[in-house]
This record gives structure tokens, C-alpha cells and sequence, in this order.
């Protein structure tokens, strides 16, 4: 509920602070004592657009604050979402700058204003007999009906599944339109996945295979320079082991008279060891290194079979041509378990399907059930708001498609007059019956969920005596459960109030002003007194007054 709400700097109001209660507060005024400014100002804090023209003095910024308690209203979930500050007593402020920029907090955070009208239409809602186009709305007259019927729980489960749904349908989509460009690429990626699974790749396969093609090409030259480093190694006049033993054994005989020579000794004998084993690695290579044309002609064929893949694929090295055969082999599994793929995912389709059709056949039966008690409770209070011959007939029809709220289609009809045709409301029905039916529809809804605070705006313009009377016992009726506001200019439903404000203007200064003030009992009675009769009391006008407030 709003509990108070604070304007400086707004079109006609200086500075304005007004502490609201629960329960039905009245608002009267004279026509342009400034009401439209009051809702004007509200509707900033909802999160309407605004511009410099709302300043009241331009060298100024406007202030605009709003105080709601939200404890009852279930809004942590939607705090979240929006990433606001949750509180309990939640503050929203709107700044409209002399530059014309304007600035929104909910809780002392930043926020932008569509956020900030996704909160304020679950914390007030303005009627008036200009704003009934909700009434006529479709989804709207869903609400209606699930709220008597109780199909909060089914809706929300409803709203999941369709959600998983959607899903479901849009991966069935995406894979069946990947399953069209795959089967056109499936055989050339094949053929590619072939001719690289046949070319059996190892990783530092290429080098090797260099390695050896150099050898195998030049195998006489090498089996050459082999024989003359063996002879030069271990020949027994000139070999430089033979060379190396004999100054191995000049500097053994030395090494007892001086450390010097015995260093030079072990320098020679590491020398003797390092060159003997040169000598066996190079007599063991003349014993294995043949000719083998054969093996030669195999290894210039994977050569050349792995530089043409390198350049086929254009890869610098076997290791990403094993990488671009694993792409490959993902890409032909995909594409050959596309089939199994797409199935199941129809199978989970045709599950949620299930689910959904049992839902909404639950939506639907829940709704049959509660329109009959719609329909009553609609033509009883319009009786009592002077509409005798008001008649509704709302057709509920289980369709075919999945909609936002379930399968039904609904026509909401409505007839003014006995015997009279059945049309839809925007077409039946006159603004002032329009207003009535909303009245009368809201206050249904207060008893069965939880309305936002509620604002009528001269709902009651044009309406007779005993008329308004009733329509400010349903608005007294409803504000147990909420917390209901009327602007009126019936004296009827202003004496029906818990508490009263008057708006009036005033001359400060040579300027106008807007101010709002809370009447007292006294002055009550006199507002209601000037309602009945004019400024000019009558003693019969003051004992109507009190009267009323009895």
C-alpha cells in the first residue's frame, strides 16, 4: 500500500507531503484545484516519461517520492528479477533535472523506467472512466476468470512446460535444418575422414620419414665416408685410437712424477674412451646400413601422401592434420546419429505435449466451472449499480494451439438491455457502463487475490444519488482486503471514507499554488455540507453532512 508520497517542484505544487492509511481514503476538490497534478505526479513514480514542462520553477529539480509498504504483495521474486534492493517499506524517487534529464531509485538504487513500470503496475493501478481499455482486453478477461477459479498453481506449471517447450520445438528446428546442410556434406567429409584414417598418421611421422629418405637416397656416400672414418679411426699405423693409446701410455708413465701430467693423463684417457665408442657406433652402422629400394619407395609414397594432405588441408604439420581428422570424424557421427538425435528429441516433444494438454484441460475445466459464479456476481452488483437488464455470456472454447495462458479461446459478451443482442464490451457497452462493470469486476477481485493500491478518478461522473451511495459501499467493501482511493465529486462516497483530503488551490506570494490537506471531522463535515449545497451552507446541507458521516 502507498503510504505517503512527497512532490517539490511539480507543475502547480511548491511542496507537497501526505501520509496515506489503508482502508478507503476520498480526495475532493474543486474542478482544477489540481487532482489531475496529484495523479499527474503519481504516475511520474510509476514510471511515466517526463519533460521539463512538469517544473514548477525550472531553475529546480523536481522531487517526486513515493513510500509502499509491499510486505503482502509477494514481490521478492520480482525484486530479483529486476535486481532491485528488496525492502519491506520500499522507497521510489523520481528526479526530473532543470537539463530535462530524469532520474528513477527504487531503494536509493538506479533504475531504468521500464523496470521502474514493472514494479509500479503491481503497486497501483489508476481507473478511470477513460481507462477501460483493460477491461476489454483479452488477457485481462483471462485474469478475471483464473482468479475465481483458482488456476494460479496450474498457470505457473503451465507457463514451465511451455517454456521447456518452445525450447524443445526451436532445438527440433535448429537440428533438422543442420541435418539438411550436413547430409549435403556428409559424403565429401567422409571421403576426407577416409583418406585420413588410410593415411595412418602418427604424430612426428613427418620428420622421421625425412630423416630416413635422406639416408636410404644417399646410402653409397654414407657407407663411403663410413669405411674411411673406420680406418681412420682404428688404423694400426696412422688410426687416431692407435695415436691415442700411445699417448695415452707416454702420459701413464709421467702422471707418478707431477699431478700436471697425471691431469693430461686422465684429459687423454677420457679422449681414448669418447673416441673408442665413436669407433663401435660407427663399425656397427657399416654392419646394419644396406640398400633397400623398397623401403625407400615406401617412404617416398607417405611423403608424399602426407605433403599433399598438408596442402589439401592446408596445415602446417601432422599434428593439426590429426586435429582436422577429429573435427571430421565428430562432424560424420553427428551427422549419422542426426537420425536417432531428431527422435528423441520428437519423443520429448510429444512428452511435453502430454503435459501440456493435461494442464490445460485442467486450466479449461477449472474455468467452465467458475464462469457461472462470474456471471452471477457481475449481474448482482450491477443491479445494484441501476444496471437491471445487464447480461453477460462468455463462451469458452478448448482450441487447438498452445496459447500463453492454455487452449482456450473466450468471448466475453456483454448486452445493456433486455431482449438485446450479445456483442463484445467495447462495442455494448457505454463508457459510464464500462466503468461500472470495471468497479464491479475489481472488487470481485479483491476477494480472491491481492490488488495493488487502487485509484478511481471520478468513476462516479454522471452517476445518480442512490447509485453512488452503492458504488461507495462496494469501494468501502473492497478497501477491508486493500487499500482503495477515490477522487469524487459525489458527497455520497466522500462521506464513506476513513480518511478524507481535500485539494485546493491558493494564491502565495501572487503565485498559485496546490496544496492537498487532511480534513478533521468538523471540516468534513463541512466539505461534504459544500458538496451538497454550494458555498452558500445551508443548515439542511450541514445536517445532510452529518448525516452521511453517520
Amino acid at each position: 500500500m502507498l503510504t505517503s508520497l512527497s512532490i517539490q517542484n511539480y507543475a502547480l505544487i511548491d511542496n507537497l507531503q501526505v501520509n496515506f492509511n489503508n482502508g478507503l481514503s476520498i480526495i475532493t476538490g474543486e474542478t482544477g484545484a489540481g487532482k489531475s497534478i496529484l495523479l499527474g505526479g503519481l504516475s511520474l513514480i510509476l514510471g511515466k516519461r517526463a519533460d521539463l514542462s512538469s517544473l514548477k520553477d525550472t531553475s529546480k529539480k523536481c522531487i517526486i517520492e513515493a513510500v509502499f509498504d509491499v510486505s503482502n504483495y509477494n514481490l521478492k521474486v520480482l525484486f530479483k528479477a529486476e535486481d532491485f534492493d528488496y525492502e519491506e517499506n520500499t522507497i521510489i524517487r523520481r528526479e526530473i533535472l532543470p537539463s530535462g534529464k530524469s532520474r528513477a531509485f527504487v531503494n536509493d538504487s538506479p533504475v531504468n523506467l521500464n523496470s521502474l513500470q514493472v514494479l509500479g503496475e503491481r503497486l497501483i493501478d489508476i481507473h478511470s472512466q477513460h481507462q477501460t481499455l483493460q477491461l476489454v482486453s483479452n488477457e485481462f478477461q483471462f485474469q478475471i476468470i483464473d482468479a475465481l477459479a483458482n488456476n494460479d498453481t496450474n498457470l505457473q506449471d503451465y507457463k514451465s512446460e511451455l517454456k521447456t517447450y518452445k525450447t524443445l520445438q526451436k532445438e527440433l528446428k535448429e537440428l533438422l535444418a543442420f541435418q539438411a546442410e550436413a547430409i549435403k556434406e556428409h559424403d565429401y567429409n567422409s571421403f576426407l575422414l577416409n583418406e585420413l584414417i588410410e593415411a595412418n598418421l602418427v604424430e612426428g611421422e613427418l620428420e622421421l620419414l625425412e630423416e630416413e629418405n635422406e639416408t636410404l637416397s644417399n646410402i653409397e656416400e654414407i657407407k663411403e665416408k663410413l669405411v674411411a672414418s673406420h680406418q681412420l679411426l682404428n688404423d694400426e699405423q696412422i688410426g687416431v685410437l692407435t695415436s691415442l693409446n700411445e699417448l695415452k701410455s707416454n702420459f701413464q708413465k709421467l702422471k707418478n712424477y707431477s699431478s700436471k701430467y697425471e691431469d693430461l693423463f686422465n684429459r687423454v684417457q677420457s679422449c681414448v674412451i669418447e673416441i673408442d665408442d665413436v669407433f663401435r657406433e660407427v663399425d656397427g652402422m657399416q654392419d646394419t646400413l644396406e640398400a633397400d629400394p623398397g623401403r625407400l619407395e615406401e617412404v617416398n609414397a607417405k611423403l608424399l601422401l602426407i605433403n599433399n594432405l598438408l596442402h589439401k588441408h592446408v596445415a602446417t604439420d601432422i599434428s593439426e592434420l590429426i586435429g582436422i581428422k577429429n573435427d571430421l570424424e565428430d562432424k560424420v557421427a553427428v551427422t549419422e546419429n542426426l537420425d536417432a538425435t531428431i527422435e528423441k528429441k520428437k519423443n520429448e516433444i510429444s512428452k511435453k505435449t502430454t503435459q501440456l494438454n493435461t494442464i490445460s484441460e485442467a486450466i479449461h475445466d477449472s474455468r467452465k466451472q467458475a464462469i457461472p459464479e462470474l456471471i452471477t456476481q457481475l449481474e448482482t452488483i450491477l443491479i445494484s449499480l441501476g444496471m437491471q437488464n445487464a447480461q453477460f455470456k462468455i463462451d469458452l472454447v478448448y482450441g487447438d494451439g498452445f496459447q500463453t495462458n492454455g487452449k482456450d479461446d473466450m468471448s466475453f459478451l456483454f448486452s445493456a438491455n433486455k431482449g438485446g443482442q450479445f456483442n463484445e464490451l467495447k462495442k455494448a457497452a457505454s463508457g459510464g457502463e464500462l466503468s461500472r462493470i470495471m468497479l464491479a469486476i475489481k472488487s470481485i477481485l479483491s476477494n480472491y487475490i491481492q490488488l495493488p493500491t487502487i485509484i478511481f478518478d471520478e468513476i462516479d461522473s454522471g452517476v445518480s444519488g442512490e447509485i453512488s451511495n452503492k458504488m461507495g459501499d462496494i469501494m468501502l467493501l473492497m478497501s477491508k482486503t486493500m487499500q482503495v482511493i477515490s477522487i469524487t465529486h459525489l458527497p455520497q462516497i466522500a462521506a464513506k471514507g476513513h480518511t478524507h483530503f481535500k485539494v485546493y488551490k491558493e494564491d502565495v506570494d501572487e503565485v498559485t499554488q496546490t496544496n492537498l490537506v487532511k480534513l478533521n471531522h468538523d471540516e468534513r463535515i463541512v466539505e461534504i455540507a459544500q458538496m451538497l449545497g454550494g458555498t452558500e451552507m445551508s443548515s439542511s446541507a450541514i445536517a445532510h453532512a452529518k448525516e452521511l458521516l453517520n
